[in-house]
């Protein structure tokens, strides 16, 4: 059997020499870094055999979900593990939600994270026994599961519009043409079941809203 391999994406070092230390020494795994949202998408394209990511949001230019969402639809069969210092509800059951394996605190034990780690690997779900997540917005849930048969281009272009960019913008981030975003922004109403651009722009917001307090 190979040896599975990990990325660890987290810019604080201490940390990310712990956990490479615990991934190589205890559990035979092999290990590569990265520090930014851009260097993590770099070493995915990369590489295609990750077993496992383990992510912090709070990373540099990481976006929160929407960049935790964007991994999910680039690279869906990559299993993702949340690692964080802050342990927040909201966001770590809407990232249970977009579809991560686990949340992992960077305050637990090297062995309760080997036991974590072990679980996700095993096809479980991993979150820590203390953590109480509130209860799931239905609503919501419907529209991060459309969300998921959106392509990257077009989860891109919701993401943008959502921002307040204007189609000939979206077309000169994106480097393609003006019509293209149009077809892209019609599959996203589409997709999601929306009359228009506002309406999407609201709901995306919404569903990435990471706050301590709910939007209803």
């Amino acid at each position: 059997m190979t040896a599975s391999r990990a990325l660890i994406a987290d810019d604080h070092p201490l940390f990310r020499n712990a956990l490479v230390q615990m991934l190589k020494d205890q559990m035979k795994m092999q290990v590569d870094e990265s520090f930014n949202y851009a260097s993590t998408i770099e070493k995915m394209h990369e590489c295609s055999d990750y077993d496992i990511i383990f992510l912090d949001l709070n990373m540099p230019d990481a976006e929160g979900l929407a960049g935790l969402m964007q991994l999910k639809t680039l690279f869906p069969n990559t299993l993702i593990v949340l690692v964080s210092a802050e342990q927040n509800a909201v966001i770590i059951r809407k990232a249970m939600q977009l579809g991560v394996s686990g949340f992992i605190p960077k305050s637990i034990s090297l062995d309760l994270m080997k036991e974590a780690v072990n679980k996700v690997l095993e096809g479980d779900n991993w979150l820590p026994d203390d953590l109480e997540l509130d209860a799931e917005d239905d609503e919501q849930l419907a529209y991060i599961h459309r969300m998921e048969q959106l392509t990257p281009n077009q989860l891109k272009v919701l993401h943008m519009m959502a921002n307040g960019l204007l189609n000939k913008q979206i077309a000169y981030e994106l480097h393609i043409s003006e019509s293209t975003v149009k077809q892209h922004a019609s599959a996203v109403l589409k997709k999601l079941g929306l009359i228009n651009r506002t309406q999407a722009g609201v709901i995306y917001k919404q569903i990435m809203q990471t706050g301590n307090h709910d939007s209803h």
